[in-house]
């Protein structure tokens, strides 16, 4: 038997048009290993609701694995040194992985590279960074020329199945139990929902993609409505690696109706990994250096209004559903990100990246390319972003998109209003009792945050 090799496993958790383990079983015994790193990612270490996912998604990769003949074996501790020790102890010599582009992973890899044979394949984006430039030579900085070249080299090679066995070790390395790493909240269980919402793994990847083909024509107008399941809900399984991006091109693309919005979608999450891949540190420095000196409100000051943002607690229904969805199944749906978004940054004039940590703790999706780069759009930091100075209306989107049914669900002090009165119970005399005030009216906020723009504006 030759010597065995490594399968590192990280954001690529499935079987299925994986790269990295149809190269090592050409190798050799294979052996999966993941490492849970909190180290190397420092503050971005994974959040709550991501351990959440993690666990359920690693529970469904390893009994994946012993029906072909291997298993995953579990470490914890920095990357490069549980690789090192892990080669050390077996014998292997080479590591097979996915490229993944946050900084944090391109420095583990740097490191490893120096002392394994670390062979890197593509496979987490539809194409990986740099691989489309303009028309000079460098990356493109502005989505829709972006999205407009990446789509001359669409669509991506056909996915690859699963190899029908994965050939292991004579002798297994011990390896850490899941239970171990009490990723899974208890005391309180505030995840016992998610659940009802979310089957993490592979086969979890595969149902959800199965399950939006039906609604794939509908998509460019159903997004936008929070009281429809229009949204495709792959963004987790995206982001795990359950399912690789070009599985869900080819199969979206086969479905009846326009798919090319949905599509777009996908290579946005491309374009987010770019900014990261050209900026590692997006999610923390404002990309537009003019922001640095806007006035953001200090959280000693504004420390009630973030607590009702966290909470669903400002008053205005579509913002409160939002959040309260968000805490309660990890997930939250697309337009209102971005309506809860532009508030917690226009309205109370707090600094996105408060928000964003937030969204980082509470998203079972919570990627830092995407979330980084949304966030700075919205604020208008980004490289490609809104104008600050255009600022969403909650209570005048809540209507347009039709989000009655929505604020029912998550808001149940207001579900006996009626769809007219639903979005804005003060202008109707028709707040509950037990349903908070506004925290900031539309205007006053609106106002504050034009006068803390004017400041900075070039």
């Amino acid at each position: 038997m030759s010597d065995p090799v490594i399968l590192w496993f990280r954001q690529d958790l499935r079987l299925a048009d994986q790269a990295a383990l149809a190269a090592a079983v050409r190798d050799g015994p294979v052996i999966p290993v993941y490492v849970l790193d909190d180290h190397a990612p420092r503050q971005w270490k994974m959040g709550g609701a991501s351990r959440w996912w993690l666990h359920h998604s690693l529970e469904s990769l390893d009994n994946d694995l012993r029906e072909k003949g291997s298993r995953l074996i579990l470490r914890q501790g920095r990357s490069i040194d549980q690789i090192i020790q892990f080669a050390e102890e077996t014998g292997a010599r080479r590591v097979h992985a996915l490229h993944h582009y946050e900084p944090w992973w391109r420095n583990a890899e740097k490191a490893i590279a120096k002392k394994l044979d670390l062979c890197l394949h593509d496979g987490a984006l539809l194409l990986p960074p740099g691989a489309v430039r303009t028309g000079t030579g460098t990356s493109y900085r502005i989505y829709t020329p972006f999205a407009r070249a990446v789509m001359e080299h669409m669509p991506p090679a056909g996915p690859v199945r699963a190899p029908s066995r994965i050939d292991g070790p004579r002798h297994w390395p011990q390896g850490d139990s899941l239970e171990q790493w009490a990723l899974l909240p208890t005391k309180p269980d505030w995840a016992a929902a998610f659940s009802q919402d979310w089957t993490p793994g592979e086969a979890g990847a595969r149902a959800n993609v199965a399950a939006f083909l039906d609604e794939v024509a509908q998509y460019d107008h159903a997004r936008n409505l929070p009281s429809r399941e229009g949204s495709s809900r792959l963004s987790p399984h995206l982001h795990f690696g359950e399912v690789s991006p070009a599985h869900v091109w080819h199969r979206v693309a086969e479905a009846p109706g326009d798919a090319t919005t949905f599509l777009k979608e996908l290579i946005w999450r491309d374009y987010a990994h770019n900014q990261i891949w050209a900026m590692p540190t997006y999610g923390s420095e404002n990309a537009r250096p003019a922001f640095n000196h806007l006035p953001w409100r200090d959280l000693r000051e504004a420390g009630g209004d973030f607590s009702a943002w966290k909470t669903g607690r400002t008053g205005y229904p579509i913002v409160d559903a939002g959040m309260r969805q968000l805490w309660a199944t990890g997930w939250m749906h697309n337009r209102v990100r971005m309506i809860t978004a532009s508030f917690l940054i226009k309205h109370l004039l707090i600094d996105w990246r408060h928000g964003a940590r937030w969204f980082w703790d509470t998203l079972v999706d919570a990627s830092y390319a995407n979330n980084s780069v949304n966030w700075q759009w919205v604020a208008g930091s980004g490289v490609d972003a809104n104008i600050f100075s255009r600022i969403m209306a909650p209570l005048t989107q809540s209507e347009k998109f039709d989000a009655a049914a929505y604020i029912r669900t998550w808001v149940p002090e207001l579900a006996h209003l009626e769809d007219d009165i639903i979005h804005d119970p003060d202008a109707h005399d028709a707040r509950p009792p037990d349903y908070p005030a506004k925290c900031i009216g539309h205007r006053e906020g609106r106002e504050r945050a034009l006068a803390a723009w004017r400041g900075i504006k070039p």
